[in-house]
This record gives structure tokens, sequence and C-alpha cells, in this order.
């Protein structure tokens, strides 16, 4: 494995360094948020406000996962608790955790391979 991530133009490897570190936190938050879902809130906020910082790196790829992951998996919740009383709501919920445990994991690992999660 390359565990050399190439350095873009304009940026220092400290500077990747501390946004790898970001990234690597904000998909700690994720996980944590199966147990205290405030995590997740403080995750995208990161996710927002470091945005700038993380383009035409590979990170931002990462971040862009990230920030999809927190929506469709809040839009999932939504919809899973607001059709609970109907039974369904249990099989969406259910589906909507695993699929974000599976993003997270995902993006994690990738994170840590030096890869961005999907190609560009």
């Amino acid at each position: 494995m390359n565990d050399i991530t190439p350095v873009p133009a304009g940026r220092s490897a400290e500077e990747l360094a501390g946004l790898k570190n970001i990234t690597m936190v904000i998909y700690g938050l994720q996980a944590l948020s199966f147990l205290y879902g405030v995590t997740a809130l403080v995750g995208i906020v990161i996710n927002y406000v470091k945005r700038d910082d993380v383009r035409g790196t590979l990170y931002e790829n990462h971040f862009d996962w990230q920030i999809r992951t927190f929506w469709w998996g809040l839009l999932w919740g939504v919809v899973g608790m607001a059709t609970i009383f109907l039974l369904v709501g249990f099989f969406i919920l259910a589906a909507a955790y695993i699929w974000t445990i599976y993003r997270v994991v995902k993006g994690w690992l990738k994170l840590n391979e030096g890869k961005p999660v999907l190609p560009s």
C-alpha cells in the first residue's frame, strides 16, 4: 500500500495532516452519534466550517461523503420515525442505521488508506 498522499500545490504536509485529523475526528463523531446523537450535529457543523479548507484535496471527497451521509441518514431517520406507527418505520430505521454504519466504516477505512471514498 502507498501511504504517501501527494501534496497539492500551495499546501504543506502539516496542513494536510491537520485536515486528515479533522476528517478522522468527524468520522469519529459520526460513529459516536449512534450512542449520542448530538455528535453528528457537531460533525456536520465542522464539515461546513472547514469545507473551503479541504477544497482541492483528497479530503474534499471525504467531506462530501460525510455531508451526504448526515443528510440522507437524517432524512431516512425522520421518514422512519414518521412511519413507525405503520410498523414499516422499524424497517426503515433499521436500514438507515445499517446504511449509516456502512458509510462511516467505509469512509474511515478509505481515509486510512489515503484514498478517496468514491473515485473522482
